[in-house]
């Protein structure tokens, strides 16, 4: 259901399905690409309406799309996006509509730029904020080889917010090398009048007879010893006051970036003369600021673009997701037990890196505004702002995907650990996440974090023992971290009142004596199903949670692994350094040399994007390969 445009018509224009590449667009006029647009807009809904996907920032870029694809010559001008989950119109104009409707699905494409997708793909990307760096290092790189192709990152406001950005323009303008920054804004609001202002200036300050004159001015003035510098600099403080006076382009212009804008990110007209100006004239850094809508063109998205920006699939004429069905999610249970412990507890805080509806916190920060913060896209912050909370009496609970803690591991060390501060890392996603892929399968924290002095690190089994872990790690002196896995949990009850675990103590589920399984959180109840199909055939399987990967409850693991003789370990994180290693490394310590042992964990490859059933099933994670694993276990001499 697209909202309309009259000035769209599609009488005897070139359709979507004519594109095979970004050349058929280089000929094609402004109502030639409006009908392009059109046509992406509705393929991107009607694929993402069935497979889920990045509905809202795909949409707000498709004019943009257009226009950078017509005015470079990519893919040798390496065009780079950040983040890479608005890049649905970039795929379709590179080659890649026949295969579009397997995104994110198993073996189909990804959700995100790949290089083995396709050559204009010129960054994989799945995280913020990276675009600038990769993109000035390649700029630097194709200057000492002597190529003179361009080099234009696209990077969204959100993405600003994150240190790396500036540490890049920081350097781009002290390099002064060519780079083209796309600041992609659909935050801002700027009134009609301004932008078409803007706009204009822009173009003007642009062009190439403006660009020519600025520039044999200088030249002529340099000559001039003493007095043509000083008339150099007034001369250049005016124009840029009278820039900055009408645009919000002074921070970039004090990091030596030439600024452009802001431009309307839909309206063609406005965009192609500008860019092409950008092109043509202008050398070293330059950034254009674009606004765009996140959601354009679809009313529910445009309304609510926060909503929309990823989702699963939906009912395109409501706009309503289509039900899932199932128990309660583990997100849900965080957000619901933050808000239980906080209205007992004052020195409860809410931190999010930019997504408090996606970690569960939106409902906390409406019943607590003065103890949420979202940080923004700044994981590495949000980690150091919550010490200096703790260092004031607080508890701080910072709640950021498995994957985006990757960012941040310094401040864990140095900012928290080291200094033995109470705040909890709330680890959602931890584990495959799915349709998302390699970028942001949380399946490396248990190795990265388990080996930090001072951090007691647990994961539950189920939603029922997350809330008792969360109201034990608020109640833990020190720095606490809770694993726990995307999507719906158990469906076990949850009881009412929220107690406190004792640190480092595991629990025996069941009892046997031919076997240990020792599967931590989410691979518990496939542990025990699978328990419960050994005794079928005559197999005693005793089963263990841990409950804590840090500090191991070693007496009881120790003392079941000797009493069995075997031992598997599970765990839905890299084999590498992860639960299992931790195991042989107390079975070492301790002389336990005769224990036959089999870590069941994800393999040494980044993982790519798949239900996240299948994706345990290929990494042998599922009740009935553990099965297999066990019956071979029991079969070894």
């Amino acid at each position: 259901m697209l909202t309309s445009d009259p000035d769209i018509t599609t009488t005897a224009s070139p359709r979507l399905k004519d594109i095979k590449s970004p050349e058929d667009l280089r000929d094609l006029s402004v109502p030639q690409l409006k009908v392009i647009s059109r046509d992406i807009r509705e393929t991107i809904i009607n694929t993402v309406s069935e497979t889920g996907g990045h509905l809202a920032p795909s949409l707000g870029v498709v004019e943009l799309t257009l226009a950078l694809h017509k005015v470079f010559n990519t893919p040798e001008d390496k065009l780079i996006w950040d983040v890479g989950h608005q890049t649905y119109a970039h795929k379709l104009i590179t080659g890649r509509q026949e295969t579009f409707h397997t995104l994110r699905q198993y073996k189909g494409m990804s959700g995100f730029p790949k290089f083995k997708e396709s050559p204009y793909d010129a960054l994989e990307t799945g995280h913020s904020s990276t675009s600038l760096s990769a993109a000035l290092g390649m700029s630097c790189g194709k200057e000492m080889n002597g190529d003179k192709r361009k080099v234009i990152a696209v990077i969204g406001d959100g993405s600003m917010t994150a240190g790396m950005a500036f540490e890049a323009l920081n350097q781009a303008g002290h390099l002064d090398r060519d780079l083209i920054v796309i600041l992609n804004d659909n935050e801002m609001s700027i009134s009609e009048n301004v932008g078409a202002l803007s706009s204009f200036l822009s173009r003007k300050l642009t062009g190439k007879t403006v660009s020519r004159l600025r520039n044999h001015i200088a030249t002529r003035l340099h000559e001039l010893s003493g007095v043509g510098e000083n008339i150099l600099s007034v001369l250049k403080r005016s124009e840029e006051n009278i820039k900055s006076f009408f645009t919000p382009g002074m921070l970039f212009e004090a990091l030596k970036f030439y600024y452009v804008g802001p431009i309307p990110g839909h309206d063609l007209d406005a965009l192609l003369p500008t860019l092409e100006n950008v092109r043509d004239n202008l050398d070293g850094p330059v950034l254009v600021h674009v606004i765009t809508t996140k959601g354009k063109g679809y009313k529910p998205a445009e309304d609510n673009p926060g909503n929309y920006h990823g989702v699963g699939p939906f009912e395109i004429k409501t706009g309503s997701p289509h039900p899932s069905g199932g128990p309660v999610s583990y997100t849900r249970i965080f957000g619901e037990t933050m808000s239980k412990m906080a209205r007992k507890n004052p020195k409860i805080i809410g931190i999010s890196a930019a997504m408090p509806a996606g970690t569960g916190l939106d409902s906390f920060a409406e019943e607590f505004p003065e103890r949420f913060f979202d940080v923004g896209i700044a994981e590495q912050h949000a980690v150091t702002f919550a010490a200096g909370l703790a260092l004031e009496g607080f508890h701080p609970m910072v709640a950021i995907y498995s994957s985006f803690f990757q960012r941040a591991m310094d401040q864990i060390i140095h900012d928290v650990c080291l200094q033995n501060l109470p705040v909890t890392l709330a680890i959602d996603r931890g584990g495959v996440v799915g349709d998302d892929g390699p970028t942001h399968h949380g399946v490396f924290d248990i190795s990265f974090l388990r080996y930090i002095p001072n951090l007691v690190y647990m994961a539950p089994k189920d939603e029922d023992e997350l809330q008792h872990m969360l109201f034990t790690a608020s109640r833990f002196k020190g720095p606490s971290a809770v694993r726990y896995p995307r999507g719906s949990g158990e469906g076990v009850k949850l009881e009412s009142t929220l107690k406190e675990l004792t640190i480092g103590q595991g629990e025996v589920l069941r009892e046997g004596s031919d076997l240990l399984l020792l599967p931590v959180g989410n691979r518990v109840h496939p542990a025990l199903r699978a328990a419960e199909g050994l005794s079928k055939l005559g197999i005693a399987a005793a089963v263990i949670n841990p409950r804590f990967i840090k500090p191991l409850d070693a007496d009881l693991i120790c003392d079941w692994a000797e009493h069995t003789g075997r031992m598997i370990t599970i765990e839905d994180n890299a084999g590498q350094g992860g639960f299992g290693s931790s195991i042989l490394e107390l079975f070492s310590q301790r002389g336990l040399y005769g224990i036959k042992s089999k870590i069941l964990a994800h393999p040494d490859h980044f993982i790519e994007h798949g239900p996240q059933k299948t994706l345990w099933r290929k990494s042998s994670l599922d009740s009935p390969s553990i099965i297999k694993v066990a019956i071979e276990l029991m079969k070894a001499d």
